[in-house]
């Protein structure tokens, strides 16, 4: 069975909760295997405090969006906002995971990780706004 939803989030950090509920709804009724509840939405966490922290400059509260299309044998998640551009696959600082903590660099092990725990990633800017696609496949 499939399903489509989507969700206005704020950009404020008390929304992210919100986040975590709308995916675990969708993941109750779809059924879907605790793990892959938890990657989504730590995918989706590390996405919503990036927009909320670094998309805008102005200091007012912002909205971004969330779609995501829960499949047989996939979910596709779209994250639509309207900061500034950014594209996460060339944009991101390269990540060291290989130096010692201490030597690294701070900042880019959470795109780091959304990487490595979705399947597919694509980027697009259209219209003024940012359009993050992620594919995470049922295993």
């Amino acid at each position: 069975m499939s399903e489509k939803a989507s969700i206005k989030i704020k950009t404020m950090r008390d929304e992210l909760m919100n986040i975590a509920n709308f995916v675990e709804d969708i993941g109750n009724r779809q059924d879907w295997p605790l793990d892959l509840v938890f990657r989504i939405n730590l995918v989706l966490e590390e996405l919503g405090l990036n927009i909320i922290d670094y998309a805008h400059d102005d200091g007012g509260v912002h909205e971004f969006d969330i779609s995501l299309t829960s499949g047989e044998k996939e979910i596709t998640i779209e994250v639509v906002d309207d900061g500034k551009a950014f594209d996460p696959l060339s944009d991101a600082p390269k990540v060291d995971i290989e130096s010692n903590l201490e030597d690294r660099r701070v900042g880019g092990l959470g795109l780091h990780l959304v990487r490595t725990t979705v399947d597919d990633m694509s980027y697009r800017r259209e219209n003024g706004k940012n359009h993050l696609t992620l594919v995470a496949r049922r295993t």
